[in-house]
């Protein structure tokens, strides 16, 4: 079995999608918590526009990170999203526009070329590949697609969840290890998603009171820039 092969199993075991909806009150404080995290980042790069940026997701998933980035401006025949899943890719291609690229494929063996790209996007993705060879190449690839001046923007979390077997966290140095030419900047955010929901039932006025703990974040978003 192929490493696609096991994360496609992965993804199956996940059952309830509707957890990770942007209608509950605990996913959209995240959302809009990662969304003025991502700005800051893009301010402190100098990105003050996205209709210029050519753009890459790997795990585009159902096209909602692709959706946000043609909300703030990017240009869709400038954005590409690479999908491992049939299912998925086939959900993103009723939501995005026809001149907006989409492959399925494994984006290790995607078609982008070498240093075409001002911004590679990852999402969770390398949390759900368990092999280190894996991580490794997917980074390389990535890599690869970027010129000269463009960068990675990554989010993902960095700790183990003991309840899901089928995610492992990439702690901080791993990220550095996996992009050991790039200059990071990166900020602890999100609060974490078991905590965050228990909160949000009772009022999601809580999430940014127990959001300002640093200790209580899980995740990392990252800006991992190419010399």
């Amino acid at each position: 079995m192929t490493e696609a092969d096991r994360i496609a199993e992965r993804y199956a075991r996940r059952g309830d999608a509707g957890r990770y909806s942007p209608l509950k009150p605990d996913v959209a404080c995240t959302l809009q918590e990662r969304q003025r995290a991502m700005l800051a980042l893009w301010a402190a790069a100098g990105w003050h526009e996205l209709g210029s940026r050519r753009i890459v997701e790997v795990g585009s998933g159902a096209g909602g990170n692709l959706l946000e980035l043609l909300r703030l401006g990017a240009a869709p025949e400038r954005l590409t999203g690479i999908e491992l899943l049939p299912e998925r890719h086939a959900q993103a291609r009723q939501l995005l526009p026809p001149s907006l690229t989409l492959l399925q494929a494994n984006a290790i063996e995607a078609p982008i070329a070498p240093g075409s790209q001002d911004m590679v996007l990852q999402s969770t993705v390398f949390s759900s590949l368990l092999d280190p060879a894996a991580r490794s190449a997917l980074a390389d690839a990535m890599w690869r697609w970027l010129q000269p001046g463009g960068a990675v923007l990554w989010y993902d979390f960095t700790v183990d969840n003991p309840r899901n077997p089928d995610v492992r966290g990439v702690p901080l140095a791993e990220l550095r290890g996996l992009f050991p030419q790039g200059r990071l900047q990166h900020r602890r955010v999100t609060l974490a998603p078991p905590l965050a929901r228990a909160l949000c039932r009772v009022s999601p006025a809580l999430y940014p009171v127990f959001n300002a703990v640093p200790l209580l974040r899980t995740h990392v978003l990252a800006w991992i820039a190419k010399p």
